[in-house]
Formats: C-alpha cells, structure tokens, sequence
C-alpha cells in the first residue's frame, strides 16, 4: 500500500505542471509562440474592430500579421474568435480574466508580446480606426529580449531498459496479460 501511495505522490509531482500548463486560459497557451493582439470592442459593428478585419483581408496586412506571428483575438458582446474561430463561452472568460483589465466603456487593443507582458495600443471610445502599421511599429519597438523568445521545447523521455534476471545480458520474461474480466450477471 505504502508503494502505490509513493507512486501516486511521485505521479502527481511529476504530472501537476503538465496539467496547469493544459489549462483553458488561451494566452497561457500562446506563451512563446506567438504575439496575440486582444480586440475587446462593445459590439461586432465597432469601427475599430470592423477596420481590423477588413485590413486582414488585404494580403499585404496578413503577411505582416504573419511574420510577426500575431493572433489575432476578438471579444464583442462577450462572444470570443481566434482568427475568426469561435471561442468557447468559458474560453472567453477565461481570456479576459487573464488581461485583468477594468472595466471601460471604448475599445480596447491590446498587444501581448511572447514573454506575457501586456501594451495597450488603444483604450477609448473614439470610435476611430486603428491603422495596421501602428500595430506593425509596436510589434517592431518590442526589446529584442521579447524576440528572442521561443516556446519551450518539450522534454523528450527516454524509455528504461529491460531489466534482468540477474542482472547479466538476458532480459527478463515478460509478464503474461491479464485475463479479461467476467461479464456481470443481472
């Protein structure tokens, strides 16, 4: 008993970071891979978030965005896109939990760069379009520390090696598999 109590522990230990990093929150997830740009706009027909998606459609803005490796997320009327992908309602949530902003009644952009750190490009209620250039020279002032980044490499195991009998050459017999379990009668 004492064992298998070990083994869990040791599974646990070793399993916990793997599964906080599997968590809901999207930003979390885009953490040294990419630059995500967060639009939260009071409806889908704010002029700042509508001029977004209509740049986005140029070619010439989508290679920017690209080799910039922005992701573009999108909140309006609590309703979450990825790169006009639907977010699920709890994703959403979760997303906005991340930025912990206050509450405001404009738009606002935010860009995140891939170490997590946070800078507002806009927070009003202008209504004014956000030209993709200002978007492009944020990206290009980040320090080259943030550039630098990359996503953490997954850590490889090696698998162990057949142990022996007597510990020479031969390894051992493999166990024989289980029998299968009997039906429950009713």
């Amino acid at each position: 008993m004492l064992v298998r109590s070990l083994t869990l522990a040791t599974l646990l230990a070793v399993a916990g970071p793997l599964l906080a990093a599997d968590s809901d929150a999207p930003l979390a997830k885009e953490l040294g891979k990419a630059r995500p740009l967060v639009v939260i706009a009071p409806s889908s027909a704010d002029p700042t978030l509508r001029g977004l998606n209509q740049a986005l459609e140029d070619p010439a803005t989508k290679a920017g965005f690209t080799e910039r490796n922005l992701v573009l997320f999108s909140v309006a009327n609590m309703m979450g896109k990825r790169e006009d992908k639907n977010l699920e309602q709890q994703t959403t949530m979760a997303l906005i939990r991340e930025l912990k902003l206050g509450a405001s009644k404009g738009t606002k952009v935010i860009l995140v760069g891939k170490d997590g750190e946070l800078h507002v490009l806009k927070d009003d209620d202008s209504g004014e379009k956000l030209d993709p250039q200002v978007i492009f020279k944020a990206v290009d002032d980040l320090p080259a520390s943030e550039k630098a980044i990359t996503a953490p490499e997954p850590v490889a195991v090696v698998p162990a090696e057949p142990k022996t009998k007597d510990g020479k050459g031969k390894p051992a017999k493999p166990a024989k598999p289980a029998a299968p379990p009997k039906p429950l009668d009713d």
